[in-house]
């Protein structure tokens, strides 16, 4: 069985701190519980690890080519006012879904980091959006701090980097 799943469950800790380049693998324990949401999805995720015939995909940021789509990460930030430009793994969902269907052949279980290698700023993002679709897109930033007082939850602030996918399938490549 494979779960897509959520990546939004980490955040910056002294383990791992914001800018060290030291990212969260698969076996660390989720330690971002400021939601509701990253609460229940870790607590799915404990759940499903006891299950011998699961395959845990953590998706974070998901991207794909149809900008039309509310969902898609790209689409969400551009009709933000302001963001907070921290580095994040992202998961390229044209990329990486016939990925997750090699793997359910394969029959892979176990939790796994399903992201593109790197990282990618808000920012980044941003300015490929003014670049390639809207020239005349602007954008404002503030820090956690500021964020904290417009939002309903808190967001979890994490990277990763690595590409688990790649480093534990034999003959995939992500790009």
């Amino acid at each position: 069985m494979i779960n897509y799943a959520t990546g939004c469950i980490f955040e910056y800790d002294d383990k791992h701190p914001l800018g060290s380049g030291i990212g969260f693998k698969e076996e660390d324990t989720p330690n971002f519980t400021g939601s509701y949401y990253s609460k229940t999805k870790a607590m799915v995720e404990d759940l499903l690890k006891n299950y011998e015939n699961v395959c845990t995909l953590r998706v974070r940021m998901p991207i794909s080519s149809d900008l039309n789509n509310p969902r898609n990460f790209i689409t969400k930030i551009a009709r933000y006012e302001k963001v907070v430009n921290i580095p994040n793994s992202m998961t390229i969902l044209d990329e990486l879904l016939p990925i997750s269907i090699e793997m359910a052949k394969r029959n892979l279980t176990g939790i796994w980091n399903f992201t593109n290698p790197g990282v990618v700023s808000h920012n980044e993002i941003l300015e490929m959006y003014r670049d390639y679709i809207n020239p005349n897109f602007t954008w404002k930033n503030f820090n956690l701090e500021e964020q904290a007082k417009v939002i309903v939850a808190p967001q979890e602030q994490q990277r990763d980097g690595r590409c688990e996918v790649e480093e534990g399938i034999p003959g995939i490549v992500v790009d």
